[in-house]
């Protein structure tokens, strides 16, 4: 078979995914002042813009890029639908604004018009191709565009948190809902993850006038969506599997007991807006589960968007491993047991673990596809939508 040159990355897609990475290191160096930590960088009003930050300047964009090239044709032309690109174009935006000199309410701005874009994002995709994975996650693009609104008028960050977490959690629901379909899945399960959505944005929105009701609400969403994606994912399956897919599957499997960890916490305990509890929810759902998925699709998703392999190695167990070891000790001894040394060192672990990963990624790209003659195992799951399309 005749062997073919990796396409070079489009110059915007470049532009757009750099200021996600600038986000992700102010957020990770945020993260350390939260700890008590000497920090690289000190800004008063990281701290501040830490959960936005990671969630919408970070995630956000990568997730608005992802939803732009699958909607660009087969052809790959980044004129076709250009008011695509301005969704991570401003979520990325307002993630540098939030760090620059900038008066706060400019990123803010920025942020409600990327998460604006993206529904329509969505929208475009449900005109293609009417299904309910894609409503789960224009349904989480929803709650991104009220996390955005909400905070811009001055609501206080910590009750925001249930709209970050139904935006994020949605977002990568909808996804997985796609992959469970390689094998038949019962119409019951499909409309259980459904109303399990509706009932996280619902939740979400019940907090800010009951919160104790819409707090419960959150957790038993959660705990439902946890049932039917281990239930019915085919990470059952391909966990039995080799290489990538095995990869995939183990990162995905732990990141559903993360999800699970923090439905519990939010259904037995109540609301919970700071302290250990909050720390406990807020790194449950977005490191245990959205950075154990982003570890899991990095290899599927970023050549679909960057047009270059990331091929898998087995040395990325690494940084999985040391994510979910570490908070283990931050969530289950720091904040469980109230052991500030173990939140921090936790912690600590935590960032080291993202920035391992990131390296690792880097590094496998660097060095291109696995030497030939090496035993290449076919990969059992399907890539998702956006890599089928690029």
């Amino acid at each position: 078979m005749e062997n073919h040159p990796p396409r070079r990355t489009p110059p915007v897609r470049l532009v757009l995914l750099l200021p996600a990475g600038v986000a992700l290191l102010a957020g990770l160096d945020a993260a350390l002042t939260l700890l008590g930590l000497p920090a690289p960088v000190r800004l008063d009003r990281l701290p501040v813009v830490h959960g936005p930050l990671m969630v919408l300047g970070f995630v956000g964009t990568l997730v608005a890029l992802e939803r732009a090239v699958a909607l660009a044709p087969r052809t790959g032309s980044e004129r076709a639908r250009p008011w695509a690109w301005a969704s991570p174009g401003l979520l990325g935006l307002g993630g540098l604004l939030l760090v620059a000199p900038a008066p706060l309410i400019v990123g803010q701005v920025c942020q409600v018009g990327g998460a604006g874009v993206l529904v329509a994002l969505y929208g475009a995709a449900w005109g293609r191709r009417a299904d309910a994975a894609i409503a789960v996650q224009g349904l989480g693009a929803v709650a991104a565009v009220g996390a955005a609104t909400l905070w811009a008028a001055g609501v206080p960050v910590p009750a925001l948190a249930p709209w970050l977490v139904a935006f994020l959690v949605l977002t990568i629901a909808g996804e997985r809902l796609e992959l469970m379909r390689i094998t038949p899945v019962p119409a019951a399960a499909e409309r259980g993850l459904v109303a399990a959505s509706l009932g996280l944005v619902s939740g979400a929105a019940l907090t800010l006038l009951w919160p104790g009701a819409g707090t419960a609400v959150l957790g038993a969403s959660l705990v439902g969506l946890v049932a039917v994606l281990g239930r019915f994912d085919v990470a059952r399956r391909t966990v039995r599997g080799h290489g990538l897919p095995r990869f995939m599957a183990v990162a995905m499997l732990a990141s559903f007991a993360w999800l699970a960890v923090a439905g519990g916490i939010w259904l037995l305990g109540g609301p919970a807006t700071g302290g250990v509890r909050y720390d406990a929810v807020l790194h449950a759902v977005f490191l245990g589960f959205v950075m154990s998925m982003v570890m899991a699709h990095a290899p599927v998703i970023l050549p679909a968007v960057l047009r270059r392999p990331l091929p898998y190695r087995p040395v990325m167990y690494v940084p999985l491993a040391l994510l979910h070891s570490t908070l283990v000790l931050r969530v289950l001894v720091g904040d469980a047991r109230d052991v500030p040394w173990a939140v921090q060192v936790g912690g600590v672990g935590n960032i080291v673990a993202v920035l391992t990963f990131v390296a690792v990624a880097a590094t496998s790209v660097l060095r291109g596809a696995p030497p030939a003659g090496r035993p290449v195992r076919a990969r059992t799951e399907p890539a998702p939508a956006v890599a089928v399309v690029a």
